[in-house]
């Protein structure tokens, strides 16, 4: 099962004051907004200097100092002497500069990074989070709002639905039940895992675009550790999130670090997709709400990229010539992709300015566009 590694990092390119000299600009990404001069991305109110404080995000800092927080990249230098030149922490103190005419943010006094723990040997594949210390890095996004999306998978293929052991019913004969209970399930021959997510599997996500089948998705149910295997072998459900039942399938993870050291850029290629779904049983979207997108890695995007919403245009009637017109729609919002699959993305709504709804369109950000 998945061992996810959350190393709360926040993608901050450290710079010292006195290294200007040997420091290098960190190349932009390649997109529409390269070519923008960096004076125009910064707010009219930013400050000098921020003091990081626990609890900050970076896509919060960013906002302090950014018209669009996606164009993070394109206003910090990486200095080559940090190990880690992705990592910032409360306490550090950030100066708004100016270098060779054009503004930079640069980190000035800093903390001393709090040392690293042991790395801990893996003992078996079985589902959980680490986290580091509360006196870490601060995060990119919220950590606590993504959590339930890293320790069990959110989409699965047809071959995997297909393939997929299920339960077949409880050894103490209830129809439903959670953690502790133990149950038989039909097919569980692969020794390779000693633990499995058991999932419910949900309706299809058809990308709306051409009708195609991107996956099926995915509700976590909790965890099952192996007691023995066979046609049926026997499990114990381990910290469920709701009542398991009959037809339940326990899907295998392959073994994966989750790395949290991102930042938020604009995507390399042009993305133009649809919001799929919309996680907690709601039908508007806000924000820290986690969405499914019909664009996944094969098409360009990664952790951290930024897309914005565009809702839907509405239908007006044309009071001289008769008939309808389709308006067209209107920026409400901005996601981040914090974990892809191929085909499906799951991105976390940073912002939004007009009522979002599954089905409104996700695209590459613009440079000219500001939320209002």
């Amino acid at each position: 099962m998945t061992n996810y590694s959350v190393s709360v990092a926040a993608g901050v390119l450290w710079l010292s004051m006195g290294m200007v000299g040997v420091a290098q600009a960190q190349a932009a990404p390649d997109t529409a907004a390269a070519d923008v001069h960096a004076s125009a991305m910064i707010r009219q109110d930013a400050p000098l200097q921020y003091v990081v404080k626990k609890g900050d995000t970076l896509w919060d800092i960013a906002k302090r100092f950014l018209n669009n927080a996606w164009q993070w990249p394109q206003i910090w230098y990486a200095n080559g002497q940090v190990r880690n030149p992705h990592l910032i922490y409360p306490g550090d103190v950030l100066s708004l500069v100016m270098v060779d005419g054009h503004p930079r943010l640069m980190l000035g006094a800093q903390t001393a990074p709090p040392a690293q723990p042991a790395t801990e040997a893996e003992v078996k594949l079985s589902p959980q989070v680490r986290e580091s210390p509360l006196n870490a890095a601060i995060p990119t996004i919220p950590i606590d709002a993504i959590r339930d999306f890293l320790s069990s998978p959110r989409v699965v293929t047809r071959e995997q639905m297909h393939e997929a052991p299920y339960l077949l019913t409880f050894l103490d004969e209830h129809l439903v039940a959670g953690s502790g209970s133990r149950a038989y399930i039909k097919n569980l021959t692969d020794k390779r895992y000693a633990g499995y997510s058991l999932v419910r599997m949900g309706g299809p996500y058809i990308d709306p675009d051409n009708g195609d089948l991107l996956g099926y998705e995915a509700t976590p149910v909790g965890d099952a550790e192996v007691d023995s295997y066979g046609d049926p072998g026997v499990v114990t459900l381990t910290a469920t999130t709701r009542e398991a039942r009959a037809g339940d399938r326990l899907i295998a993870v392959d073994a994966h670090v989750y790395d949290a050291n991102f930042y938020p850029h604009a995507p390399d290629k042009k993305i133009d997709g649809s919001i799929l779904a919309v996680f907690d049983g709601v039908t508007q979207i806000g924000q820290y709400q986690v969405v499914a997108l019909s664009r996944g890695s094969r098409d360009g995007l990664d952790a951290g990229a930024v897309l914005t919403i565009m809702q839907h245009g509405q239908v007006a009637r044309d009071p001289v010539a008769g008939g309808e017109v389709k308006l067209p729609g209107q920026p409400a919002g901005t996601v981040m992709v914090f974990r892809t699959t191929p085909r499906v993305s799951f991105a976390l709504v940073m912002d939004e300015t007009r009522v979002v709804h599954v089905f409104d369109r996700v695209v590459t950000p613009s440079a000219t566009t500001t939320l209002q």
